[in-house]
């Protein structure tokens, strides 16, 4: 099994998407997939479930759920239940009232499940960041909570026995992002060729470092044997371009230029190279041209761009849009599976 976050400091980069689509098209290679959202804007799960099963997840109140109740008669689909949130999973710690609850994913398709996020998952920031110094000094209470999404996750891998986790972050260096990423093995990077990407990777690098090393010779070490610690390995697997939508007022000449420094940054930076290599190609995993306008046919559609048919409205020379679709994230997913196993 191996776990893999996509992060970048910066939003707007076509990140939960890439995530998404990676999801689906890693299932269809003949992976099972979990995919869990821990960023709590809850993108991913608002692309992955209808309306009426989102709002059924999210009915249940903290209150229902300590008194044991169950909601009756809900809309939906059936695929998912009342209080199986990453919110609910971590309202125990939040509350005071116990360890981590069991929650279920939600199963997409046969070989594809979701652990979905939710908007109360906010409420949990401020007690991961008071607990993180805790943790330091060997506090059980505080390495619990610190380690809250890494055991999740595992439980839910177990239970459904997935061989690939792909964990969809926020975009900033918060205290719930720093707990999901100390969960994950590796982090791949979303990029768009632009200041503020590049200004991310400065500022994401020697944060991931500086997690690294603190969990690693001050938490670890300390942590009881009955409670499971990951590692904090977060080891970069590379970064993918999210190509833009060529406008007037942005012309080529200004995508080539940020698209230059690139390579440079993220040797430096992510990976404390020394001297920075300049090496175009060494450690860009792919190029994702802007898929805008099938975008909206695969949301009302919920399915992946990859996926659409006619009767979805890709008709004409759209259909072969589609299919370089399908193709351009094969060889996505192909290249991001092949460097996971190069770096085992």
């Amino acid at each position: 099994m191996t776990s893999i976050a996509l992060f970048n400091n910066k939003g707007g980069v076509g990140k939960t998407t890439l995530a998404y689509h990676l999801a689906h098209m890693i299932r269809r290679m003949g992976l099972g997939v979990l995919a869990v959202d821990l960023d709590p804007q809850a993108n991913l799960t608002s692309m992955c479930l209808e309306e009426t099963e989102i709002e059924e997840l999210w009915e249940n109140s903290s209150e229902l759920i300590n008194q044991g109740a169950a909601l009756q008669g809900l809309p939906g689909t059936g695929r998912v239940r009342s209080g199986q949130t990453i919110a609910d999973a971590v309202r125990p710690i939040l509350e005071g009232t116990g360890d981590i609850a069991a929650v279920e994913p939600a199963c997409l398709q046969p070989g594809l499940w979701l652990l979905p996020g939710s908007l109360d998952l906010s409420r949990f920031e401020d007690k991961l960041s008071n607990e993180w110094s805790r943790a330091y000094a060997g506090d059980v209470a505080a390495i619990r909570t610190s380690t809250a999404f890494h055991r999740i996750v595992e439980q839910a891998r177990v239970s459904v026995e997935a061989d690939v986790v792909l964990i969809d972050v926020g975009p900033n260096l918060g205290a719930i992002n720093r707990a999901a990423l100390i969960a994950a093995e590796t982090v791949l990077m979303p990029l768009a060729a632009d200041l503020f990407s590049l200004k991310g990777l400065s500022n994401l690098g020697p944060t991931l470092r500086e997690w690294r090393q603190d969990w690693q010779s001050l938490v670890l070490p300390r942590v009881p044997a009955g409670i499971s610690a990951p590692r904090a390995e977060m080891r970069p697997l590379g970064y993918v371009i999210m190509q833009p939508e060529m406008r007037l007022d942005r012309p080529v000449k200004a995508y080539k230029r940020w698209l230059e420094r690139i390579p440079w940054v993220y040797s430096a930076m992510v990976l404390a190279e020394s001297p920075p290599s300049r090496d175009d190609g060494r450690h860009r995993i792919a190029t994702l041209r802007n898929y805008r306008s099938l975008m909206p046919l695969a949301h009302d559609a919920r399915k992946p761009m990859f996926d659409l048919r006619p009767a979805d409205g890709a008709l004409g020379s759209t259909q072969q849009y589609v299919k370089t679709c399908y193709r351009e994230f094969r060889e996505l997913s192909e290249a991001v599976l092949a460097r996971v196993e190069a770096e085992s």
